[in-house]
Parts: C-alpha cells; structure tokens; sequence
C-alpha cells in the first residue's frame, strides 16, 4: 500500500501519491478505568447479537463476539466509533495531527484515554498493529488490497466496504451501519443515521430557500495546476440533505467511480453555479485562488456567492462522517444563507467555537 497524503486520498488518483504527511507519532494510551474498544458513554451492544457476518469487498467476515480491542487502519472510522461509544486502541493518522488523530468535534467523547496513532507512510504496520492485540480491525475507508485484507486477517477480522467499494468515500451512512452491525449495535447505527439526517432535514426546512439551487464543492486550490471538484454523490451529502443539488456537469470530468473532477485554470466555467463552497483550509488559501485570473472572474465569486470554510470545517466536511456531520450542520447553513443572496463575506470565517 502507498503513502497515503491528504492530497493523494483527495485526488484519489489511482496511480500515485506526491508529498506525504507524516502522521503523528505513535502516542500511548492514557491510563483510565474504562477499556479502550469497549462502550464509553454510550449505550451497550445489543444483548446476544453475535456472532454477526459482515459483507465485505473479500467475502464475509464473521465477528464471533463483542469487540473489546479496536484497531482503525482507514482514516476516518474513529469518529463513527466514538459515535457509537466505543474508543479505538489505535487510529491512523490522515492530516491534522491531532491527539489521538482524533479531530475538536470529537475529542470530548474519548474520556481520559488517547489511542495510539498509525501512520500509512509505508503499508500498514504490521507488526504494530500485531502488538496491540486487536480483535477487531475497521478499514472501510482505507482502499485495502485483497493482500492486505489477508494480512490483517491473521490478528484479527477485517471489515472493509461491501463489493463494489472505491476503497474511499463510501457514503457515511453505509459505512456507519455496517461499523454498526460489527460492533453488535444496530440499532444504534440505524438511529445515529436518523439523527444526523433529521438534524440536516430541519436545517434545510429552516432555509426552504436552498432547495433547486445548484452548489458546487471545491478543494483549496490547484495542485499540479488542477483543482480537484466533488461531482454528486461523492462526499456531497452535506448539501444534499440541506436540500442543494450538486453541479451535474462535474460527473463526466472525473476520470472513474470514486474520483474527483479534475479542472484546469481554462475550464473553470462549470464550477459558475449557484453557491460555490471552497473547503478553505487557510487564510492564504483564498488570495492564492483570486490570484487565478479565470477564478476571480467567476459570476459566482464576483457576486458573492461562494463559502470559504475554517479549517476545521474544511475538515468536518472532509471526514463527512456521523460526528462531523452534525459539526458542519451547526455551523454551514448560516454561511449558505449568506452566499445565496450574494452576501458572503470574501474571507475565512472562523466558526470552530460558534
């Protein structure tokens, strides 16, 4: 398995990766009275629910029982874990390099305990991941090989995406059920999803005025004179449930299932829609695409009409999961609002502690 960067994840290039971040270094699990893997502050697995079979892009894993070491070898899975109220012996590292790779909207649900950070640098460590005795593995955004998949079997089962995975950006919902189900608790799964939708149903009721409107989602700038843009479906759901269709001319200018659009400085004319929502990662982010001649002249930037997140929410949209989801809810709508009357503001606007 190659280096996996934000960069390369995000482009989901088939081929190659350019510039890694180095992941945290490996921290150890802090001293507390509850069980790394088992529930913490939520509710218990359901009684006598295992063994459970899971479906998987390489057959069924069976799950014979309650989970009580949890690896996390994809980069996102932590958080629907925390979610259901289990915390992870071990996370692996995206970017951010927050304690425990676990990101602000989520850090208050690990307790007094930090899992150990895995890196992708080189593969999958696997004899760090041996060590910590997992008995069981979540790699459903992780784009694991079948070798891998045999690999990691050997400490513990292994669950991945069902056949037909892209590897990454899996749709949340589906990746929490099926976390969900190999946890023994779907019945917590099924009402998490529920949750988050209805959250995101009564924003997108609040504003009836995003409804048919055309939004476009956008990466932070251009890397090797592309901007990588999300066509429908592929980590939109933030904007859908809000009511927003998401740009259709985007699908025929990714190069496969599970990629970005891929949009040179000469074709940014499709990107021209109703709200542009660009997941700004840095105040710079934002000169250094004005500076883009055929950018600055978009209707949709000239007219006020496109959202610069935050870095975190830059990150919360990114990890498009049960807990940043109700993260973006409470901050985005706000700043849609603004863009669809042509009044957001030409800058970052910081909403981490709003």
């Amino acid at each position: 398995m190659t280096d996996i960067s934000r960069r390369a994840l995000l482009a989901v290039a088939a081929t190659t990766t350019a510039g890694a971040l180095a992941a945290c270094g490996a921290s150890a699990a802090g001293d507390s009275a509850a069980t790394p893997g088992a529930a913490s502050g939520s509710s218990a697995g359901t009684a006598g629910a295992f063994p459970v079979t899971i479906d998987t892009q390489y057959g069924p894993v069976t799950v014979e029982k309650a989970p009580e070491r949890v690896v996390v070898v994809g980069i996102t899975e932590q958080d629907t874990l925390l979610a259901l109220g289990v915390v992870p012996v071990a996370t692996t590292e995206w970017y951010g390099e927050h304690p425990g790779a676990v990101w602000p909207w989520a850090q208050d649900r690990l307790g007094s305990q930090v899992p150990e950070v895995l890196s992708t640098a080189d593969g999958f460590q696997y004899e760090k991941i041996a060590a910590l005795r997992p008995d069981l593995i979540i790699g459903t955004n992780s784009r694991m090989t079948q070798e891998e998949f045999t690999k990691l079997s050997a400490f513990a089962p292994v669950i991945t995406g069902p056949t037909g995975s892209t590897g990454y950006f899996m749709p949340w919902d589906e990746q929490t059920l099926i976390i969900a189900k190999a946890l023994g608790r779907e019945a917590d799964g099924t009402k998490l999803v529920d949750d988050v939708k209805a959250s995101y149903a009564a924003a997108a009721a609040a504003h009836p005025e995003f409804a048919g409107k055309v939004a476009t989602f956008s990466q932070n700038a251009f890397y090797d004179g592309v901007l990588y843009v999300y066509p429908p479906g592929l980590s939109t759901h933030f904007l859908t449930m809000l009511g927003f269709t998401i740009n259709p001319e985007l699908t025929p200018l990714a190069p496969g299932p599970g990629s970005q659009a891929e949009l040179s400085a000469e074709n940014l004319g499709v990107i021209d829609t109703d709200v542009l929502v660009v997941a700004a990662e840095k105040p710079e982010d934002i000169p250094a695409l004005m500076a883009v001649p055929t950018y600055a002249r978009l209707d949709v930037v000239t007219q006020k009409r496109t959202v610069y997140t935050d870095p975190v929410l830059a990150g919360a949209i990114y990890f498009d999961s049960p807990l940043s989801l109700p993260y973006v809810v409470e901050r985005l709508p706000q700043q849609l609002a603004a863009a669809v009357t042509g009044q957001a503001p030409a800058e970052i606007q910081d909403t981490s502690s709003s």
